[in-house]
């Protein structure tokens, strides 16, 4: 069975905005063991709207449309589709009741345009939307000598969109679909490795005719490994992922820092919190990307402490007035010495049992053998580590602080360098 996605407005199609919930609700589809073959995206113009759906009912046979179902004139979803599917729009009095409730229980009067949001293509069913005033709508389209066409339009709201997928939508996509397997997908997460390297680390798994299914993809560095299993039930079919992600874990070490959506600085949390440590950075290359996620990391693990806190500076003078640290010579920059520094005394003013300093100059940062400079202070000593980093500085912060983190995970597990 396949599928099209359509997300509607002028936003979408101008760039104004990201068109997210294509993306999520593709993968809703593809976990209910749907094809999703098209994504479609067009503006608030009535006859377009008309010929994408109309297209969309001819070559697939679940169609979810998101957004133009507000008040507004441009909000054109309820229209085009009654002429697509050539019926007329009736008004459905249970939905203009339970509008007029949502605006009554909010203080307020139900503005005569909003009635509009009750109207429906003719045979259409109403669905439930208990977060806002945009009914969803569900219809089933016959096709000659074919099964139907099952279209389901809902809000572009996501806070709207995602429940009434999972109490309605869900369940009649399953339905129409005959589906007798679920399908999940189990995600382990990697750094420290290309992509390359990987692969060839897991010959036997990423064969594309093997099951479970494995796929990689690749984002500032990290490398996330899918694995992709069916069963019974989502308990079994999760379930079968799990002897292949145990052979990925075997294979792989320590270049597997978590699952799902786990990023470095969760590992990096886990572990401080686990051993009773508390790190605190100080940051001289990395715009304060390793501080701003290590705060997001620790209130996610409830783990507040585990972060002693964050500096960043961008001269010598800064890192003498801030740490009163004392860097190399400025005459000679030593971006390796400046990190040494930056680690061992932003330790000791934070009361940390563990000190991170990164630095990267910028007349280093454009040569091709470029280095950023890492180190790592406990009571007992330093470590200093460096790494390629000759790049664009897009690219470059956002994966030296990954790299940066990543020295400390090791280092916590046993696993450093000099």
């Amino acid at each position: 069975m396949r599928a099209e996605v359509i997300a509607i407005g002028d936003e979408l199609i101008t760039g104004q905005r990201l068109d997210t919930n294509s993306q999520w609700l593709s993968e809703q589809l593809t976990d209910c063991g749907v094809d999703v073959a098209f994504h479609s995206t067009v503006g608030d113009r009535l006859a377009d709207n008309v010929a994408v759906f109309a297209a969309a009912m001819a070559r697939a046979d679940i169609v979810v449309v998101t957004g133009g179902l507000g008040p507004t004139a441009d909000d054109l979803t309820r229209e085009a589709l009654a002429t697509a599917a050539g019926v007329t729009l009736v008004r459905d009095e249970a939905s203009l009741e339970h509008i007029g409730n949502l605006f009554a229980s909010r203080g307020r009067d139900m503005p005569e345009r909003n009635a509009v949001q009750a109207d429906f293509p003719e045979g259409a069913t109403p669905i439930p939307n208990q977060h806002g005033t945009a009914p969803g709508i569900a219809m089933a389209i016959e096709r000659t000598g074919r099964p139907p066409c099952h279209v389901f339009a809902l809000p572009g709201v996501p806070a709207e969109l995602k429940p009434m997928w999972h109490a309605t939508v869900r369940p009649a996509v399953l339905a129409a679909a005959g589906v007798q397997r679920v399908i999940k997908h189990y995600c382990l997460k990697c750094f420290g490795v290309g992509e390359s390297a990987l692969e060839a680390m897991l010959p036997n798994l990423i064969a594309r005719d093997r099951e479970p299914i494995v796929g990689i993809t690749v984002s500032d560095a990290t490398i996330t490994l899918r694995i992709t299993a069916s069963g019974a039930d989502e308990a079994a079919a999760l379930a079968a992922t799990q002897p292949t992600a145990a052979i990925a874990r075997e294979k792989l070490g320590t270049l597997v820092f978590g699952e799902e959506a786990d990023e470095l600085e969760d590992a990096v949390v886990r572990e401080l919190a686990a051993r009773g440590e508390t790190l605190a950075v100080a940051e001289w290359a990395t715009a304060g990307l390793v501080a701003q996620w290590l705060v997001a990391a620790a209130v996610r693990h409830a783990a507040a402490s585990a972060f002693a806190g964050g500096v960043t500076v961008a001269s010598h003078q800064q890192a003498r007035n801030l740490l009163g640290a004392q860097p190399p010579d400025e005459r000679e920059p030593d971006a390796s010495a400046m990190s040494v520094a930056l680690a061992e005394a932003v330790r000791e003013c934070s009361g940390a049992t563990i000190g991170l300093g990164i630095a990267a100059f910028p007349a280093e940062t454009d040569t091709p053998d470029a280095r950023l400079h890492v180190a790592i202070a406990t009571a007992e000593r330093t470590r200093r580590l460096r790494f390629g980093c000759a790049s664009h500085p897009a690219i470059r912060r956002p994966r030296g602080a990954k790299q940066a983190l990543n020295a400390v995970r090791l280092a916590l597990l046993g696993h450093d360098g000099d």
